[in-house]
């Protein structure tokens, strides 16, 4: 059974940094791409960087261009979001998404909060 587990949230000030983690198991994760999604005020998840299986190509949301970055480590099955300068509207809940064709799992979210 897939399961896809968070962590590093927590409560930072405004201009910190957090590295988020999630860890894998259950299915090949070097075959699957890997994104990272926030829920947004409306409670719909938007999508913050998405980086291939190969760790290849990642993209950002423009809001955390230049301040997130998204990578991976297929040997530890797991997936990194490290967030600096981060912003008070950074606040919400991160989730962990793996995909491929046919084949989608999330997992069940870590919270964090910039907050002075």
């Amino acid at each position: 059974q897939a399961h896809l587990v968070e962590s590093g949230g927590g409560l930072v000030q405004p201009g910190g940094s957090l590295r988020l983690s999630c860890v894998a198991s259950g299915f090949v994760f070097s075959t699957y791409d890997m994104s990272w999604y926030r829920l947004t005020p409306g409670k719909e998840r938007e999508l913050v960087a998405r980086v291939f299986s190969d760790g290849s190509s990642p993209i950002y949301a423009d809001s955390v261009k230049g301040r997130f970055t998204i990578s991976r480590d297929n040997a530890k099955n797991t997936v990194y979001l490290q967030m600096n300068s981060l912003k008070p509207e950074d606040t919400t809940i991160y989730y962990c998404r793996a995909y491929t064709f046919g084949s989608v799992y999330w997992g069940q979210g870590t919270q964090v909060t910039v907050s002075s």
